[in-house]
């Protein structure tokens, strides 16, 4: 499985479950916030990144006279639930997508940021900060961001397409894939519908409404004929299409664009392509709206060692940053970070920098975990059915979930 089918495959299978950690069974104790205290890290991140992450930590409890232990998991909410409230869970849970956040605040697990970590004026965009927050207070600490664009061939693509239907032309120009990539997953495809004003929630007064859902408007509709025609009357992918079918033709040369993230740059550089990476040409006469994932870190309400535990947390969201760069291509939040050269000087990751510019984060809220499944009835759009039709429908299946969930 490849980076970003490990990243994305809770985040859009519609579990509940997150994937943490196996460190259910490790010892914390119950004592009050003192040296002798073992501060336990929970991590959901790549090995690497783990290993990483745990050399820094390490030295900051060299320097502080603490005990640390840093974990890779992958138990799920229940089994962290359950840890948490025997004294047996993670102190800090550092590096999880930030759209997973609303179940642990539902069930009261996470502590809000003391206001001496919320220094917004250093991070790229507010954005990253509303990805953590809750009725305006954030209970998490962005760590990096991600999002998606465009992959174009060098070789054959010779002008840099402004617009989708001017990219859409020339694909044609070249052949049946000229553009491809995993439209069956809404993390792609929800760059074209928000783009075109359709939305998963709404928003009122400042804050996400999950009784407003947005994807059966004319918006989203247009949206989807769009993605049909793609399949119905462009011919430039089949219906089915997934993610590896489409990596795999873009790596082969039988599609000259590809929609992707940062996961799939060392793959392309291996296998010899020669390829550029530019922000998505502009959709519904706008910039594209993609999906930005916020990776991000908290301290568990459960905690015992609060007070030591966000100390950690800010050293190691302080001395991260480079780190998770090198060793995951996870994009800084941190603005200073973004000037080093390592950054300013990777042209593939300039250009996922400034498609995050037009990005829209995720929904954090719980209620994000029922739309995946009904999503899935867009594989109908693409078969040929009534887009209007099918909205309704995914639109309906949203609200019956999110009602049994109640």
């Amino acid at each position: 499985m490849n980076k970003k089918s490990k990243i994305f495959s809770l985040m859009f299978a519609g579990f509940l479950s997150i994937s943490l950690l196996s460190g259910c069974g490790t010892k914390n104790n119950n004592s009050s916030d003192t040296s002798d205290d073992e501060i336990i890290v929970w991590s959901y991140m790549m090995d690497n990144e783990v290993e990483a992450v745990d050399k820094i930590a390490q030295k900051w409890a060299e320097e502080n006279n603490k005990k640390v232990k840093v974990i890779k998991d992958n138990s799920d909410f229940q089994n962290f639930l359950q840890a948490a409230n025997s004294s047996k869970g993670p102190d800090i849970i550092f590096g999880i997508a930030h759209n997973n956040l609303g179940t642990f605040y539902k069930a009261g697990l996470l502590e809000e940021v003391p206001s001496n970590l919320v220094e917004k004026d250093k991070y790229v965009d507010s954005n990253v900060w509303d990805a953590v927050s809750y009725d305006g207070k954030p209970y998490a600490v962005p760590i990096s961001m991600e999002t998606y664009a465009l992959f174009y061939n060098k070789d054959k693509v010779k002008e840099i397409p402004k617009t989708m239907e001017e990219l859409v032309k020339e694909a044609k120009t070249y052949g049946p894939n000229g553009f491809q990539f995993s439209m069956n997953e809404f993390y792609y495809t929800a760059a074209f519908v928000q783009s075109y004003g359709g939305y998963i929630f709404g928003q009122k007064n400042g804050t996400t409404d999950a009784d407003d859902i947005g994807l059966a408007n004319d918006g989203a509709i247009k949206a989807y004929t769009f993605l049909q025609d793609l399949v119905q009357k462009d011919k430039l992918m089949p219906a089915d299409i997934t993610s590896d079918i489409a990596n795999s033709n873009f790596k082969s040369g039988n599609s000259i664009f590809y929609i992707s993230g940062p996961w799939d740059v060392n793959g392309f550089k291996d296998a010899g392509v020669n390829f550029g990476v530019t922000k998505i040409p502009k959709i519904n006469n706008g910039e594209a709206k993609t999906f930005l994932g916020v990776q991000s870190a908290f301290v568990s309400s459960k905690s015992k060692n609060k007070d030591s535990s966000w100390e950690l947390l800010k050293y190691l969201k302080d001395n991260s940053s480079e780190t998770l760069y090198e060793t995951g291509n996870r994009l800084p939040v941190l603005k200073a970070e973004l000037e080093k050269d390592n950054i300013k000087n990777n042209e593939y990751s300039q250009a996922f920098i400034e498609q995050s510019k037009s990005a829209i984060p995720m929904p954090n809220i719980s209620e994000i975990e029922t739309v995946w499944e009904p999503l899935k009835n867009m594989t109908r759009i693409f078969n040929g059915e009534d887009p209007k039709t099918v909205s309704k429908d995914i639109e309906q299946g949203i609200k019956d979930a999110i009602n049994i969930n109640k």
